[in-house]
């Protein structure tokens, strides 16, 4: 759910604010979020569902009361902000978080040294994020509404996709074999 929400967000937010008055679509995005986050609450949805949709809620609320496209933006700063401290947590805490998620979608058996590698890639998807959110930030600053419509929805996903394939293809390359 957070994905498809992340991915039509923005342009769909410039597209709409763009023929509509700003607080009618401001609005329109609140009840929906709330509406998600009641959802999200029956069906018992991921923690991280709810923290997207909190962060959607303040912003937006904020964004109403300022009428202020620049609270909107900074939805994904702090989306960023939000996977940057679960990947941080995971590093410092040793939680080896990608290694679980590999072990959820990946049904072959492991190798060792794909098990070292994949427990020490929590501190890469950290900095990786980190970079992400530093991106975001000069695009929320600088770019324009269209430029940041487009990082914040199909950008981040291009984004990530480059990044998972340098880290498999460091990985197979040299990593594994180092730790076999």
């Amino acid at each position: 759910m957070s994905s498809l929400i992340t991915l039509l967000f923005a342009p769909s937010f410039l597209l709409l604010v763009h023929y509509f008055d700003f607080k009618k679509i401001v609005v329109f995005y609140i009840l929906l979020s709330f509406s998600l986050l009641i959802y999200a609450f029956i069906k018992k949805k991921k923690l991280e569902d709810f923290i997207l949709l909190g962060i959607y809620l303040i912003f937006l609320v904020i964004a109403y009361f300022f009428i202020s496209i620049e609270a909107v933006k900074f939805i994904s700063i702090f989306t960023a902000m939000a996977f940057f401290s679960l990947f941080a947590e995971a590093t410092l805490h040793k939680k080896e978080l990608i290694l679980k998620l590999t072990n959820k979608f990946y049904k072959k058996e492991l190798t060792q040294g794909e098990i070292v590698f994949l427990k020490k890639s929590d501190l890469y998807w950290a900095c990786a994020i980190f970079i992400y959110m530093l991106l975001q930030t000069g695009i929320v600053f600088f770019a324009s509404d269209v430029a940041w419509a487009f990082f914040s929805s199909a950008g981040w996903y291009i984004y990530f996709v480059v990044v998972l394939v340098v880290q498999i293809f460091y990985g197979k390359v040299y990593a594994i074999k180092m730790y076999s």
